[in-house]
């Protein structure tokens, strides 16, 4: 009788345990999550970028000291493609350029000032393609983007990077 006994308070501190274990990695797992959104959170506040490093294999040709940068003159604020749900969000931020002062080109269109507002077009129409979480999730992707159609406008590839800060609301 004092086997079974033994064998029966056994049986029922396992099953305790068991339960006790699930319900500590249900709280672990959700404690993760709410962890997790935090640092995107935090890491979209500071605009860094959780991909890693960006992709450097075009501009790696050109050095430091051949480069321009070129900033747009203002802030720019963006209306994004509305979510699944229908909810507006904007980007706020600067752009800038990227140029190759060795370049051929770079002496004719030196001074993008003139021909900022076709620049801006362009990063509007881009960007506007995307809802809030696809230019978070594809920021490299835009980038090329613009890239590749700045360089139609310009026919040329003297602006071989560009670079933004934005904000998503």
């Amino acid at each position: 009788m004092k086997k079974n006994l033994l064998s029966i308070i056994i049986l029922a501190l396992l099953v305790v345990n068991i339960v006790l274990s699930a319900i500590m990695m249900i709280n672990v797992t959700s404690a993760s999550k709410k962890t997790a959104q935090l640092v995107a959170d935090i890491s979209t506040v500071l605009q860094l970028e959780i991909d890693g490093l960006p992709d450097t294999s075009t501009a790696a040709s050109v050095s430091q000291a051949d480069t321009a940068v070129y900033d747009l003159a203002t802030e720019l604020t963006i209306p994004l493609k509305n979510d699944a749900d229908g909810t507006a969000h904007y980007a706020v931020g600067t752009v800038s350029l990227s140029m190759d002062m060795t370049h051929e080109d770079y002496a004719t269109y030196s001074d993008l000032s003139t021909r900022e507002g076709l620049i801006k077009d362009i990063i509007f129409d881009v960007l506007g393609n995307y809802t809030m979480e696809e230019a978070k999730a594809n920021a490299s992707t835009v980038k090329a983007e613009i890239l590749q159609r700045i360089q139609e406008l310009f026919g040329s590839t003297f602006i071989y990077g560009v670079s933004f800060n934005f904000l998503y609301s």
